[in-house]
């Protein structure tokens, strides 16, 4: 029992020792030794490419002096370590010219200030246990600047000596950490995207529109006898606007410590626990924490709001909006209202001029902060008639919002639940909170309460009124917030007996995602295109063709619709067969299961696929490059008599597997044959005069507009017409914007700023000459583009960022002349480009708290030619018709 009793307790000593005194965790020092470091940090911002001229940067070198303080007596890896930064020296990252070089004459001294250099010298401790960072020390009166510096350092002496991966807390935050160990070395992988911090920015809701980051964090640890001998650590994030990558920016920072030599240094300091230890050392020391704290930037000698203001007033005046001086104004403009408080953007809302107003609302409902809508809730005055323009601004730009919150929804619900004195703007609100709604729950809120009451509102809307306009008012807002909930309603209303309810419903069905298309909703939007209960309108029957054609169709669908040609109306005859065409000649989706179809002689022959008619369906690329695909499609549909009923242009981005729905401009006539004593087409015999477009502007369905209602109103408006379009929207849109703080693991902080900006004008018209028997429908699109991107590290006493933009400016006409004297009527439809600049800029910056600053710039520009875009062969041979007709 005794030798039993021994054997226990010698096993039990045995591991004991083997625990404290075995393999080590972590790097150990040795008692009584100082450890004498070279340490250089330094950080450089470019375009991600690199240029000639070198990055803009600055480099900080020191000696550090590190010894052991203190160790657990019962563990070797538990030790609280002193550092301590001395001859501190400060260069640019790359080589400059005395004139270019903002650090020539200076020194450490007069460029931190004696304050902060004396606080970045004093010494500070780090507790590590088996390699690790358990607490930091300093001292919480030191600037954060100073306290991140030292962050950054001691973060590079926490390193495990065992592959593996761990959950770290470093200065970057809480991040996963891969470590691979060989001998002698040790490589330590920082996964970026899980780094966890308190500092969160924002970005664009749109992929296609938003900004890529690559990121990587590479440390490599030299060991000798136990400690490290180097540690060199190198970190780069590039981020590239997705439609335009080579408005790209890169920040890469780089560390490396080496050791230079060791020397006798003082013994550790006696005592039970490091908390004890560290207040025998110095009273004020405190755990102020490892992870970087946020660094308030001031700007010196900035200009108020205000005062920028004024230097920008005129570039936002209506006749500039064409150029691309407009949305680099809207952009200044944005980041400065950002920073300004409710009153400062009151001044500035109060004291422009009534032209440039609008496109200051466009701005400050853009910068979506708190103030800023605060502003303009104060601002604008829903009860009054008078200020529809500015109203429905306001309510465009919260529906193009790049990153709404569930205060901006909550303000749009408080005006439904008011007084509003515009009828269309009522309409307005509810329309644009549905496009609120789908971008919260785009990004994970659909459970928010406002977002859940504004659900409920929207889907119990359709069933809650009897007024026509209300109706559709609801079926639009559900358009917008395209809700799986809502497919349900689509599906009652696509077969509703008035035409324009079956039309919203069709078209906000092929917004969804082919996987939400259920058996039940096929059936329905088939039963509406065979008519297998009642006689629909040939606009009605188009728009159900699309769903079908749309929604990953089956052989029978296909083959069915192929069966119908033939026996459609004339016009609806040529529109099926031009879009089968179409989907062929450009290769979508259905274009496999249509040529299965048409193996079968029954539906493909020559008496179904001969049929004559001038309605049409067309897709083409209007731009092709490695960054982004730009396509478009143009549909007529006429009636039988020659007057338009339908003309609908889509354009579309595509980037990196995302999509994005750009324009959709959709004109739309009825009940016009009275005009040239035609007879209307079977369904379509009681339809009441109507002319009208309704725009879907990147992703958001905005409220149509109409030409004219009813048959008085028709003839007063023939009487009346300049042949001017009519506006449908125009103003300022913010389409990427990118906001994010990069923490680094030196300890500085560079902050990430995209933004683009949009200048638009689209407008649509339609003339119908009873005399030349023509008619002439248009939609003009005119806009310019200017997108920014910067990368700044601002260290209070040193700046250093790049900034790289490009910028152009376009317009597209889109023209449909009908000569209707004849059957078959003379379709001519034309859609041109003009020719178009686009510029380039890169601008890299250094500049002290001092003032002295260093600046270069850089630009290229092109001119892209214009062109008319290529539509099909049977469209060219019209309009030499209809040019020579007209001579």
């Amino acid at each position: 029992m005794l030798t039993l009793v021994v054997f226990l307790l010698c096993t039990a000593s045995c591991v004991s020792a083997s625990a404290k005194g075995g393999a080590a965790a972590g790097p150990r020092l040795n008692n009584n030794q100082l450890y004498k470091f070279s340490y250089t940090t330094e950080v450089l911002v470019d375009k991600t490419r690199g240029s000639k001229e070198g990055s803009a940067g600055y480099r900080i070198s020191s000696d550090v002096d590190v010894n052991l303080v203190w160790r657990d007596p019962s563990s070797k890896d538990e030790q609280l370590i002193q550092l301590v930064i001395s001859n501190v020296r400060l260069n640019p990252a790359s080589r400059r010219s005395e004139k270019k070089n903002v650090l020539h004459g200076s020194t450490a001294e007069s460029v931190l200030g004696k304050t902060k250099l004396a606080a970045l010298t004093k010494p500070f401790l780090l507790h590590l246990r088996n390699g690790k960072a358990k607490a930091f020390y300093s001292y919480w009166a030191e600037p954060a600047t100073i306290k991140n510096l030292k962050r950054g350092l001691a973060s590079l002496l926490q390193v495990q000596l065992k592959t593996g991966k761990v959950i770290e807390n470093d200065v970057s935050g809480r991040c996963t950490v891969e470590y691979k160990a060989v001998k002698g070395q040790v490589t330590r992988t920082k996964i970026l995207e899980t780094c966890k911090t308190a500092e969160t920015g924002f970005t664009t809701h749109s992929q296609v529109m938003g900004v890529s980051k690559k990121s990587s964090s590479v440390t490599v640890f030299t060991l000798e006898d136990g400690f490290i001998r180097s540690a060199v650590a190198d970190e780069t994030h590039s981020l590239a606007v997705n439609t335009h990558r080579s408005t790209a920016a890169k920040v890469v920072s780089k560390q490396t410590l080496t050791l230079v030599g060791t020397e006798a240094g003082p013994l550790e300091v006696a005592g039970k626990d490091v908390a004890g230890v560290v207040k025998s050392i110095d009273a004020k020391l405190a755990a102020v924490g490892i992870v970087a704290e946020k660094v308030k930037s001031q700007c010196k000698g900035c200009p108020s709001l205000f005062e920028h203001w004024q230097t920008q007033q005129k570039l936002l005046e209506p006749a500039s909006l064409s150029k691309a001086t407009a949305p680099r104004s809207f952009l200044a403009l944005i980041q400065g209202i950002r920073k300004a408080s409710k009153d400062e953007i009151l001044k500035v809302l109060k004291s422009a001029s009534k032209t440039s107003l609008p496109q200051v609302v466009d701005a400050v409902t853009s910068s979506q902060t708190t103030a800023s809508l605060d502003a303009m809730l104060e601002f604008l005055n829903f009860t009054d008639t008078k200020g529809l323009v500015l109203q429905e601004r306001f309510l465009y730009a919260c529906g193009f919002a790049s990153h709404p919150n569930e205060r901006m929804l909550q303000a749009l619900l408080d005006i439904s639940n008011g007084k509003i004195g515009s009828t269309d703007i009522k309409e307005s609100v509810v329309i644009i909170m549905g496009a609120l709604v789908h971008k919260l729950c785009q990004k994970g809120g659909c459970n928010l309460p406002t977002v859940v009451q504004v659900k409920k509102l929207l889907l119990d809307g359709p069933e809650s009124t009897q007024v026509e306009s209300e109706v559709q008012m609801y079926l639009l807002a559900l358009k917008n917030s395209m809700l799986p909930e809502a497919i349900p309603i689509f599906t009652k209303y696509a077969e509703s007996e008035l035409g324009a309810y079956s039309t919203i419903a069709l078209t906000s069905l092929q917004r969804y995602d082919v996987k939400l298309m259920t058996n039940e909703v096929k059936q329905t939007v088939n039963r509406v295109y065979h008519q297998n209960r009642r006689i629909y309108e040939k606009n009605v029957r188009a728009a159900a063709a699309d769903v079908i054609l749309s929604s990953n169709p089956s052989y029978m669908e296909v083959k069915n619709l192929l069966l119908s040609i033939g026996n459609l109306p004339h016009e609806m005859n040529k529109y099926m067969l031009s879009k089968i065409q179409d989907i062929l000649h450009f290769q979508l989706p259905a274009s496999k299961v249509i040529q299965q179809a048409m193996r079968d002689m029954i539906s493909h022959n020559y008496d179904r696929f001969a049929k004559v008619g001038s309605s049409s369906a067309f897709s083409g690329f209007m731009a092709q490059s490695a960054d982004v695909t730009s396509t478009y499609s143009l549909d007529i549909l006429y009636s039988g008599s020659g007057i338009l009923r339908r003309s609908n242009m889509n354009m579309y981005g595509a980037s990196k597997g995302a999509t994005l729905h750009g324009l959709q401009v959709a004109i739309e006539a009825q009940g016009l044959e009275s005009l040239i004593a035609a007879t209307p087409d079977q369904g379509e015999e009681d339809l009441e005069s109507f002319a009208g477009m309704s725009a879907l502007l990147f992703g958001v369905q905005l409220r149509p507009v109409t030409f004219f209602k009813g048959y008085s109103d028709l003839m007063s408006k023939m009487f009346s017409m300049s042949g001017e379009p009519m506006n449908v929207v125009k103003g300022l849109i913010l389409l990427t914007d990118h906001s994010e703080v990069i923490q680094l693991q030196s300890g500085l902080k560079a902050s990430a700023e995209f933004q683009g900006g949009l200048a638009i004008d689209i407008s649509g018209g339609m003339e119908i000459s009873l005399w030349y028997r023509e008619s002439k429908t248009s939609v003009n699109n005119r806009g310019a583009l200017v997108v920014t991107g910067n990368v700044t590290v601002d260290m209070d006493f040193m700046r250093a960022g790049v900034e790289v933009s490009f910028e152009t400016e376009a317009s597209l006409d889109f023209i449909t002349t009908v000569q209707f004297s004849k059957y078959p009527f003379l379709v001519c439809m034309q859609m041109d480009k003009t020719t178009f600049p686009v510029s380039e800029y890169l601008t890299k910056y250094e500049s002290l708290s001092s003032g002295k600053s260093v600046v270069s710039h850089k630009s290229k520009k092109q001119l892209v030619p214009g062109s008319e875009f290529p539509l099909h062969q049977e469209n060219s041979n019209m309009c030499k018709k209809v040019f020579d007709s007209s001579w």
